[in-house]
């Protein structure tokens, strides 16, 4: 373990849209007394803010100076925790379908990338962290200790993001978020910064047919294992 690991190791957790990364994370962090930093809300926070500015997704020169001067935090509240933009909780309006979809755009910007690349390393370097994303593993943190990469089939995370937005009073069909789900892979997986790939020693988890347990369960074996080592 690095010297600069004062608090424990850091664990990544990558993985396609839907694959439940955000509620395993916050679950496996609560087990691990671990702090959940949730590099998507991260992005999706840019997302909404640059939708309220009337900013481009193509923009780079506005992104660059909306980043300037963002300041993102998660406050834990209980079992959960808010996402903060500038002292203001946005979060339930980063979970929208629209937000989203904006999200996989604006993720993909340079200077995004870059200025929340420096806030991810800043918060994890001390350890003791399980941040989730799409190239945690990869890019921010290459020399994270623990690494998986979670994934779904398309259909399985079509249906567990369709089940979300109904309980959230969304009118959405099945086939729609289905198709989706898709096209949000073909996104990440083909943006010229940062795409969405395994890590080469990242541990790849299938929950298609798994339940949460199973998934926190096997985790959480496989981090001890690792600080133990």
């Amino acid at each position: 373990m690095s010297a600069q690991r004062t608090n424990g190791v850091i664990v990544a957790i990558d993985g396609p849209s839907g694959a439940g990364k955000s509620s395993i994370t916050k679950l496996l962090a609560k087990r691990l007394g671990y702090l959940h930093i949730d590099t998507g809300a991260m992005f999706r926070a840019v997302a909404l803010m640059a939708q309220r500015g009337g900013i481009a997704c193509d923009d780079d020169a506005r992104l660059t100076e909306l980043c300037r001067g963002i300041d993102i935090e998660f406050e834990r509240e209980g079992e959960a925790y808010r996402v903060l933009v500038n002292g203001g909780d946005v979060s339930r309006e980063i979970r929208t379908e629209e937000v989203g979809l904006l999200t996989s755009c604006i993720s993909a910007r340079k200077p995004v990338r870059d200025a929340l690349l420096q806030m991810q390393r800043k918060m994890g370097v001390k350890g003791g962290v399980i941040l989730e994303g799409r190239d945690i593993g990869t890019v921010v943190f290459p020399d994270a200790e623990v690494k998986f990469f979670l994934t779904a089939s398309a259909e399985e995370r079509g249906r567990r993001r369709y089940l979300e937005l109904v309980a959230r009073g969304e009118k959405v069909t099945l086939e729609e978020t289905i198709e989706k789900v898709v096209c949000r892979d073909r996104q990440d997986e083909s943006r010229e910064h940062a795409p969405l790939k395994r890590a080469e020693d990242a541990v790849p988890v299938d929950s298609t047919a798994m339940t949460i347990d199973e998934v926190l369960s096997f985790m959480e074996k496989t981090v001890k294992e690792r600080v133990a080592a």
